[in-house]
């Protein structure tokens, strides 16, 4: 029986699963985690700096070029994976460039819900926002890039206050085909949880640019998310492109945010410089 777009459920679960797409994402992970060790040892100003409550709610904190706006990162895992010490890797390209970079953490699903996550984000925004001038940082300008489920998260933060633009990669903007998938197990999504946090169905909450990068190589399914949020932005009058990355997968494609040279490095610089 068919579920969702032709898929029955699971064919939906392929689809969704970036492990079965990248064959040696085990090893690409591992290599993550080398490079965050190594930054964080090199280049970290903070380490754990607590915003909230729960034991998730910290942030790494890598400072750069005296008054430079500020980059937080968040990232990916389909909101129930990973942790902020396996991505600081990505802070190398844009503190080459003299901004100031965070890497949040937050509570994964199904300790709480995707409102959870994104209320916890929202509130790591407001503390940097207050907090960052002490580090050096214009604390009125906040870019926010997500990667995956950071991507979404990215997304979902587009009217907080001090934030000036986002940059989304590989993300998740159309949340009915998770909710339709082995990924609702953890996130027990509603109908009405999928559409009410779904970015692609909230476009008047995120009237700021963004920018929405994704991998050549990736599943169908997942360009699918970014072209059609970037293609619904476009036809709401959104400030923003797209840019597809080809021969990247979900995984690769964090690569060129860590290069200073990377191509989503200069993206993300194209955001700032605009604002």
């Amino acid at each position: 029986m068919t579920i969702y777009r032709g898929m029955n459920r699971s064919e939906l679960d392929a689809v969704y699963d970036n492990s079965l797409a990248v064959a040696d994402s085990a090893r690409l992970l591992a290599d993550f985690d080398l490079r965050s060790e190594q930054l964080r040892r090199e280049r970290a100003t903070a380490l754990d700096l607590r915003y909230g409550r729960a034991p998730r709610n910290r942030l790494d904190y890598f400072a750069g070029a005296p008054g430079a706006p500020l980059v937080v990162c968040i990232h990916g895992g389909y909101w129930q994976m990973r942790a902020k010490e396996s991505f600081s890797f990505v802070a190398a390209g844009p503190l080459a460039h003299g901004l100031h970079v965070a890497v949040i953490g937050y509570t994964l699903a199904p300790e709480t819900s995707l409102a959870g996550i994104v209320s916890e984000v929202r509130s790591a925004l407001a503390w940097l926002a207050e907090r960052a001038p002490g580090y050096g940082a214009a604390g009125q300008r906040i870019y926010v890039a997500g990667w995956s489920a950071g991507g979404h998260l990215t997304a979902m933060c587009l009217r907080e206050s001090a934030v000036r633009g986002g940059m989304a990669v590989s993300g998740i903007f159309d949340l009915e085909p998770v909710r339709l998938s082995y990924l609702n197990d953890r996130l027990a999504l509603t109908a009405k949880d999928a559409r009410r946090l779904s970015p692609l169905h909230q476009l008047s909450a995120a009237p700021l640019p963004l920018m929405i990068a994704y991998g050549g190589a990736e599943w169908p399914e997942l360009q699918r998310q970014s072209r059609g949020y970037a293609a619904a932005r476009a036809a709401a009058r959104l400030p923003g492109r797209a840019l597809c990355l080809d021969g990247h997968n979900h995984f690769t494609i964090l690569d060129e945010l860590a290069r200073p040279d990377g191509a989503l490095t200069a993206l993300l610089l194209e955001l700032v410089l605009a604002g």
